[in-house]
């Protein structure tokens, strides 16, 4: 097949960098490549392997000529391309919630249910960023027969976007020198302070968020209503990397020592656990690069069959845009786009 014609959706934006940035690093194959946005964005300039390139408006027919778009510009404006992308015959990575349970949408976290992308129909969607990380670690602890799962998740504004991130910074500095803040982005003041709340709230008093993680797992690890899922998202005061707080109950005895040991041959997940010596990761431990790491490894006191765990990850890289660019290098391995 020849190399596809790629277009990232949502060029500018945070995520949107960030997939340029990994693409890149991941030396992507191409024939020819298209940075698209709003008109507001379209104009301004992107360097991209020594190459610059003019930022060009999203219309339908920019994308006659595409073979893969990797899209992170917000659920309405990728239901509006969605459909024009697979009528000209191109395949589009979504990065938003629009069709992530669609039920003939491949939901996918590359190294863990590749085989899903083989029934895409020209969409494939990438999972919420706190679901993405999860993923990497259950996918290995299988093979212990999950029954139960609790999450709790410490998430990073920047899963909120660049005016989340200013009013992160704009908020602290004037609480630090005592003057008044408007929130706009949050309910609540977020600096110095962690807010129980992510997304809108449903009718079971769960947040969108949470039942993101909780529909999103079991669609990606082909879970039934028998494994017991449940999750609590907060946002907390931190520019970049979420952390999650996991407690698995499984059908089989295992040891934290087992754990240990498949998730440090696990594809996309480092080790550090070794409280003893204050070895245990951290947010600034992820920030910036691609593992989903890995502590607190310990027998859960709850379960008989139970195991506690902290995963960290950079919420822009496997949270959106790596997983993204990942999806991509398998489409095009694949063989999974037209030939022409």
């Amino acid at each position: 097949m020849k190399k596809p014609r790629i277009a990232i959706l949502g060029a500018t934006g945070v995520v949107g960098r960030e997939i340029t940035k990994i693409s890149e690093e991941l030396n992507i194959e191409f024939e020819s490549i298209k940075f698209l946005s709003s008109a507001k964005s379209a104009g301004s300039k992107i360097s991209f392997k020594g190459n610059e390139y003019t930022v060009v408006e999203a219309k339908p027919e920019v994308f006659d000529d595409v073979d893969i778009v990797m899209a992170s510009a917000g659920a309405s404006t990728s239901k509006m391309f969605a459909p024009e992308i697979v009528k000209r015959g191109g395949v589009i990575i979504d990065n938003s919630s629009a069709f992530r349970m669609e039920k003939d949408v491949p939901l996918v976290i590359a190294g863990v249910n590749d085989d899903d992308l083989r029934s895409h129909k020209g969409i494939i969607s990438n999972p919420n960023c706190s679901t993405s990380q999860l993923m990497l670690v259950l996918e290995p602890l299988k093979k212990f027969d999950i029954k139960r799962l609790i999450v709790s998740t410490y998430q990073a504004v920047s899963g909120a976007g660049l005016a989340a991130i200013n009013e992160l910074r704009d908020d602290t500095i004037a609480n630090l020198e005592t003057k008044p803040f408007e929130n706009k982005c949050f309910k609540k003041p977020i600096s110095f302070n962690v807010i129980p709340q992510i997304d809108v709230f449903c009718e079971n008093g769960y947040t969108k968020e949470e039942m993101k993680v909780v529909n999103e797992t079991r669609k990606i690890l082909h879970f039934d209503e028998s494994v017991k899922i449940s999750c609590t998202a907060a946002r907390v005061p931190v520019f970049n990397g979420h952390s999650e707080a996991v407690d698995i109950e499984f059908g089989v005895e295992v040891t934290p020592e087992d754990v240990r040991n498949i998730l440090s041959n696990a594809y996309g997940v480092k080790v550090i656990d070794n409280p003893e010596n204050y070895e245990y990761p951290t947010t600034r431990d992820a920030s910036g690069v691609d593992p989903v790491f890995v502590g607190r490894i310990r027998k859960n006191l709850a379960f008989d069959n139970g195991i506690s765990l902290w995963c960290v990850a950079d919420n822009l890289r496997i949270g959106a845009a790596l997983n993204t660019v990942r999806i991509c290098k398998l489409v095009t391995d694949m063989g999974l786009y037209r030939d022409r």
